[in-house]
């Protein structure tokens, strides 16, 4: 039977039936395990009271659920990225066609990888002072454009855009970028950095504030706005930033640097612009108390000036005094006049009796008189200033000459005791020159009797010969020379060539051991008095 005809012989399994089968043979292989692995993907308890998540490890992950009763009973409660171990019965669930195991027993094995990562790194931006509350902008309360960093296609931001024409309208810019997974982070680094670069008053308007914003999910699916580079991105941002990444309950690194967390995209949106009709009913509101306060602020003011009028007098009263002194003074006015018309006649009549051609010409002449007086005095001034002027320079004249004279001199005298001085120093260095040469001749004199002392010439005047070899080295032993060998013997008159016969050297006597050595003979008892040698 081939293969085929096997397959097409073998009985037929309904989902359900095959299912059933997988979990019985799964249950039964299995059973109760103990697994040990971080929570993932926990969002607390279900609406019916059940837990759902799954553990991780480095390579796999397996869903978990805990049942309610069981959650009840539990000291220990799950949460996210603790790393915890688990006992429980492995089985399948049919409906989505995956293993799960539920958990009876749980408790903790130590905080996730992901979760001490994110601790320590967020420990590291916080001494750089990233979080520090002075670093945070105020929110504008009424934003003309809205820059929005999230994914285009989820529902991120139809909520937010949902949000803002209900509240406010406003212009909102969208800047593309993945939320999840490889390059994520790098994008919306950039997307917050490229906001920022945008110029005031350029083409495509520069948002007066930002929301970094994504839906929820698990600690991997918002790892990427635990990033470093995502985090410094929002703490350098010009641009006030709302963050609102994940639910709630969702925590991430960017929420710490942004100037404020929204706890969804929605109350993102919330905070970025008041409602427009409650603004308008407050605007009305306050311009009917502007209103009212006016209206109220006229009635008092016209009640005090009503007040003010009872109290004032009368008005015939207030002029009656003043009009009776104007009609004294206008019946008063004519005699007056007369009387000071008259009075004025007569000053004049007395001034011009007095002007007579005599008193003019006396005048006239007593002005010519000072002016002649006052030219004398004024030439006599200016000569006596010019004498006193010409003495005054003449005897400037006298002692700057003096002084001239006396300069001079005193610089001959200067000059004549620097060259005294510096005949003086010749000498003194004439003398110190001889000194030193007669020094300096009388160490070359000594140095050169020390080296005819110690050369080897005079040890050759003595009788000595010095052997040297072809090459011109001295010879200190007889071994050193071979048979035919070429030497030079030098003299105290000269060298002379020569070559070795070969015949046997004498060999050279041995040095006596202290056994053999000759006792030396003992130095005679010095008398007590020698005398004087000289």
């Amino acid at each position: 039977m081939t293969a085929t005809e096997a397959l097409i012989n073998a009985p037929e399994f309904t989902v359900t039936e095959l299912s059933s089968a997988l979990r019985r043979t799964v249950e039964d292989a299995y059973g109760h395990v103990r697994v040990r692995g971080e929570i993932t993907g926990f969002r607390g308890a279900h609406a019916s009271g059940h837990c759902y998540f799954a553990l991780k490890d480095d390579g796999a992950k397996i869903e978990a659920v805990i049942w309610k009763g069981v959650h009840y009973r539990m000291r220990f409660k799950p949460q996210e990225g603790l790393e915890v171990i688990a006992t429980g019965k492995l089985t399948t669930y049919p409906g989505s066609s995956k293993y799960q195991i539920v958990i009876e027993a749980l408790e903790p094995a130590g905080v996730g990888a992901l979760m001490a990562l994110m601790e320590e790194r967020k420990k590291k931006l916080a001494a750089e002072g990233l979080f520090d509350e002075a670093r945070k902008q105020l929110l504008p309360w009424l934003p003309e454009v809205i820059g929005v960093v999230t994914s285009p296609t989820g529902a991120v931001i139809r909520d937010i855009l949902h949000r803002l024409e209900d509240r406010f309208p406003r212009r909102v810019l969208i800047w593309p970028v993945r939320v999840q997974g490889e390059g994520s982070a790098e994008q919306v680094a950039a997307a917050i950095r490229g906001f920022n670069a945008l110029p005031e008053g350029g083409r495509i308007p520069r948002p007066d504030l930002l929301i970094v914003a994504r839906g929820g999910g698990s600690l991997e699916d918002l790892w990427s706005f635990n990033e470093e580079i995502v985090v410094r991105a929002a703490a350098d941002s010009m641009i006030p930033l709302i963050s609102a990444v994940g639910h709630e309950t969702d925590v991430t690194l960017i929420d710490f640097a942004a100037d404020k967390r929204a706890p969804t995209p929605t109350a993102a949106a919330e905070m970025a612009v008041p409602v427009r009709s409650e603004l308008m009913v407050e605007v009305a509101s306050l311009a009917r108390r502007a209103t009212l306060c006016w209206q109220r602020g006229q009635e008092m003011r016209r009640n005090e000036l009503r007040a003010a009028a009872r109290a004032l007098p009368n008005l015939s009263e207030l002029f009656a005094i003043p009009r009776q002194r104007l009609d004294g003074a206008a019946f008063a006015l004519p005699r007056s006049l007369k009387a000071n018309t008259h009075a004025h006649f007569r000053h004049f009549a007395g001034v011009s009796a007095r002007l007579t051609m005599r008193v003019l010409r006396g005048q006239l002449a007593q002005a010519r008189q000072r002016l002649t007086v006052s030219g004398e005095r004024i030439a006599l001034s200016t000569r006596s200033l010019l004498r006193n002027r010409s003495d005054r320079f003449n005897g400037l004249a006298i002692r700057l000459k003096a002084s001239r004279l006396s300069n001079a001199q005193a610089q001959r005298q200067a000059i004549a005791r620097d060259r005294e001085r510096t005949l003086r120093l010749a000498e003194r260095a004439r003398r110190a020159l001889a000194t030193s040469t007669q020094r300096l001749s009388a160490r070359v004199a000594h140095s050169g009797q020390l080296l005819s002392a110690l050369s080897y010439r005079s040890v050759l005047a003595r009788g000595f010969a010095l052997v040297r070899n072809d090459a011109g080295h001295p010879l200190h032993a007889s071994a050193d020379v071979g048979p035919g060998a070429r030497m030079s013997i030098e003299f105290a008159d000269g060298r002379v060539g020569v070559t070795a016969d070969g015949s046997d050297v004498m060999a050279t006597p041995k040095p006596a051991t202290p056994e053999q050595r000759p006792a030396a003979p003992k130095r005679a008892a010095k008398p007590v008095d020698q005398g004087n040698l000289f």
